[in-house]
Formats: structure tokens, C-alpha cells, sequence
């Protein structure tokens, strides 16, 4: 079984097309027309949908942990017979959809090893997680270069990055290489049809090589931990850092590893006894996520927020996960409407922390 296919430079398209038959859903990135500012976004194949291979606006996370999901219903019935005697009966809804996200970006790809972590790996799977991850493949293009705000090489990254990748796509002249990282990724190409690209890969290496070539050198963060821990509680530090931070949200809604969320119950309208569970999207900048049902907030200062923010993703998720919990897509740079830069928080906290360390 080859692991290199090539594919000409109008056949991705058709790829598409072809991976969507027998009722597997294929998320692509379109254009979504706005009337200030036009976004590219995911969306499932369809005949005559206009693909674009310019890079997502918002990452395919909802793949795997939608915007808002169904995790049960449950339906309250009464003992005609003993009134006092009522029954809860749950019925659990698990989702697994066989599904590629197609032409995501390496960057978008390591949020979904992120986000296996604390789904998957923790004490307890996540089964919800887990049905729709195990019938994920995820096929991407490496990044010809960088570009001013993304920064995957300074996290373990980088624009040719396998990490998360079933498949990885490589245009050359003429052409795409696509390379197989795992078995997976085999099978698909296996069942693509396309001829073997194995003479071709060498130019898809030379293009990845040259992508490299075109980053700006990453500085060291190996201190960003200690440094992180050392200027936890300096209040002045943190406060001066978020100052023009407006508490949006925006930076989490568009990161492809960010995974906070909230549980409710709601009542299903035609059935009094009924209802249902559902999981949403919370972000953790919001001034509401952390009160607790006493009415007492251990964060009630943005200050606490970003810091709170800042310190999982390079300090405390790297503590119990290893790697950094930012793939550098730096989409909660372009997205900020006050253009707060991650980056020079946490090289900030380092450059302060010196002497404390």
C-alpha cells in the first residue's frame, strides 16, 4: 500500500466529492460572505460547493466537540397508581458520523491532538468526544509560508507539522503530494484511487523546506512555565497585561484548542415531563463562567481571566499533558478587537520573571 498519492492542481475537488460518497461527511472550507468582513469557514460537501484553500477563519473544532450538543433526554413519567412514584427514564445521544475534515491547516490538526488529552486520556473518556473522534480523519495542506501572526513554530509546531494529521497535503508545480501519517490515512488513500506520487515527493519536501525557510526564528519559551508561576500573584503585572482587554471571548470561540463549556438542562416544550441535556461553548474570559451557585466568584477581575487563560495554556495544561495547549494559528490575534498579542504576554511574564526564577 503506497503511502504517497498525487493529485493534479484542479483534482482536490473531486477528491472531495469522492470521499463524500457513501454518506460520509466531508467538511471543506468556503467562503461565508459578510457585509463588513467576509470569513472562511467549514462545511459539509455538497455538488457545486466552492471550495477555497485559503486558511479557516474558524477551525474545524465543532467536529469533534459541536457549538452546542445534545448529551441525553430524559422523560419524567408518574405511577398512575401511586402518585407519589415518579420515574426518570434517560436515553443517552452518541454521535459518530464518519467524517474528514478536509484542507484544514497543520495548526488546526494539533488542536485536535489537544484536545484529545483531557477528552481521551484523562481518567474518564469523554464518550461523546470519543464516538465522533474515532470516525475523524483529518486531511491537511502544509502552509507555503508563515504569515505575521501565526507563531506554530514557537509551541512544537511548525507549517509542515504531522501532529494530528491523518494526511497531509503538499502542493508542488502542477500538482498536490499527498502523504499518509497513519493507518488511516492509508486507508483512505488507498480507497482514493489516486495514482502513486512516490517520484513526486521529493518536491513536496523541498516545498516544505522552503516553508521553514520562511519563518521568522521562534525565541525559547522553555522558561514560560517557571516564568508564568513566578508572576502568578503579581496583580500589577497582570493588570497592566489585560488593560485593553474588552472580555469578549473572542480569542476562545476562535481557538482550535480551547474547550471549556457549560451543562444545562432545558424542557422540551411540547412535553411537559421531558427534556433534555445539553453541552455549549463557554469561554473562560466571560465574567460569569467561574460564579458559583452560592453566588461567589473566585474570578471576577479580566485580570484573573487572562491570567487564568494564559497560565493553562503554557503552564498548567503543559504540566499535565506535556505539550503547550496553543497550536500558534494565531487566530486570537487577527480576531482581538483590541489586537492583544499572546505572544507578548507570555514573553512578557518571562522577560519579568527574570530574577524571580
Amino acid at each position: 500500500m503506497s503511502k504517497i498519492r498525487f493529485v493534479a492542481s484542479d483534482g482536490l475537488p473531486g477528491l472531495a466529492a469522492s470521499l463524500a460518497k457513501g454518506g460520509r461527511r466531508v467538511l471543506v472550507p468556503v467562503e461565508k460572505p459578510a457585509a463588513s468582513k467576509p470569513s472562511v469557514v467549514f462545511a459539509p460537501y455538497e455538488p457545486g460547493i466552492k471550495m477555497t484553500l485559503a486558511k479557516a477563519t474558524v477551525p474545524p473544532k465543532e467536529a469533534v466537540l459541536p457549538e452546542c450538543e445534545t448529551l441525553m433526554t430524559f422523560q419524567k413519567s408518574r405511577d398512575p397508581a401511586d402518585l407519589n412514584q415518579t420515574t426518570l427514564a434517560l436515553t443517552a445521544v452518541e454521535e459518530g458520523v464518519p467524517t474528514v475534515v478536509f484542507a484544514c491547516r497543520p495548526c488546526d490538526a494539533r488542536g485536535f491532538a489537544a484536545l484529545d488529552k483531557p477528552f481521551l486520556e484523562g481518567l474518564y473518556a469523554d464518550p461523546y468526544y470519543k464516538a465522533r473522534r474515532e470516525k475523524l480523519t483529518v486531511v491537511s495542506l502544509t502552509c507555503a509560508t508563515g504569515c505575521e501572526t501565526c507563531f506554530c513554530h514557537w509551541v512544537g509546531g511548525g507549517p509542515t507539522s504531522p501532529i494530528g494529521s491523518d494526511v497531509l497535503i503538499t502542493e508542488i508545480e502542477g500538482g498536490y503530494v499527498l502523504q499518509a501519517m497513519t493507518g488511516k490515512g492509508e486507508e483512505l488513500l488507498e480507497a482514493s484511487g489516486l495514482p502513486d506520487g512516490a517520484d513526486k515527493f521529493p518536491l513536496a519536501e523541498a516545498a516544505r523546506k522552503a516553508a521553514w525557510a520562511s519563518l521568522v526564528p521562534a525565541p525559547d519559551l522553555k522558561a514560560a512555565q517557571e516564568s508564568l508561576k513566578a508572576m502568578f500573584e503579581d496583580t500589577a503585572f497582570w493588570e497592566a497585561e489585560t488593560a485593553r482587554c474588552l472580555s469578549c471571548g473572542a480569542c476562545t470561540y476562535f481557538c482550535p484548542t480551547c474547550y471549556c463549556f457549560n451543562i444545562t438542562d432545558e424542557g422540551e416544550p411540547q412535553s411537559p415531563c421531558g427534556g433534555r441535556r445539553l453541552r455549549s461553548w463557554d469561554n473562560c474570559m466571560s465574567s460569569l463562567y467561574t460564579r458559583e451557585a452560592s453566588g461567589h466568584n473566585p474570578r471576577p477581575e479580566k485580570y484573573q481571566r487572562m491570567r487564568n487563560r494564559v497560565s493553562h495554556k503554557f503552564w498548567t495544561y503543559p504540566e499535565n499533558w506535556g505539550p503547550y495547549l496553543c497550536s500558534g494559528c494565531g487566530r486570537c490575534i487577527t480576531n482581538c478587537p483590541v489586537c492583544l498579542d499572546i505572544r507578548a504576554i507570555v514573553l512578557d511574564a518571562v522577560a519579568a520573571a527574570k530574577g524571580k526564577v
